[in-house]
């Protein structure tokens, strides 16, 4: 105690706290900056990915447009059940409609809380957004699922697997 009557607080545990912060502030600097890198080579990858997704889109609108439809808009409910079923088709070699646990596109859809869901491409392997769309057009069922005038929204996923290779996934829903 002082004279005053007040505890003294610049004793040892006011001297280890300080010596303790000081510490775990270090320590955290290193954590942040990696955690800043981790954070950045996914955006970057991430940022490149949409590109060709919206590429994917214009080149679906311009073939909707050649053929009397109306655009399709991007909606990200759409583009998140189209990315997660092309991150599983890439992840698992499976290239097929059907998604993890058996699911549907129109269960994946509705997921994600996207609730008129329409219909589906895939494709594999393509290299850029305009020989995709090309190989869709070429196909009855794929081509039937652009032109299907019905459509109002679309999502694009486009997920690389190890070897990079992609793997896409076209959503259509009708509101």
């Amino acid at each position: 105690m002082t004279p005053t009557g007040s505890v003294n607080r610049k004793g040892p545990a006011t001297v280890l706290s300080t010596t303790t912060r000081r510490l775990a502030l270090l320590a955290l600097v290193p954590a942040m900056l990696l955690g800043s890198l981790m954070i950045a080579t996914p955006a970057s990858a991430a940022t490149a990915t949409t590109t060709l997704e919206s590429q994917i889109v214009g080149y679906t609108n311009w073939q909707r447009k050649a053929h009397g439809c109306g655009p399709v808009r991007l909606d990200n409910r759409l583009a998140l059940a189209a990315r997660g079923h092309s991150y599983h088709m890439a992840r698992t070699g499976r290239f097929s409609h059907t998604g993890f646990g058996g699911s549907s596109f129109g269960y994946r859809i509705t997921y994600k809380g996207y609730t008129a869901p329409l219909s589906e491409n895939i494709a594999w392997g393509y290299r850029d957004a305009a020989t995709t769309v090309r190989a869709w057009m070429a196909s009855p069922g794929h081509r039937r699922n652009i032109l299907n005038c019905k459509a109002k929204a679309v999502g694009v996923g486009v997920v690389y697997n190890t070897r990079g290779q992609a793997y896409y996934t076209q959503d259509f829903g009708w509101r």
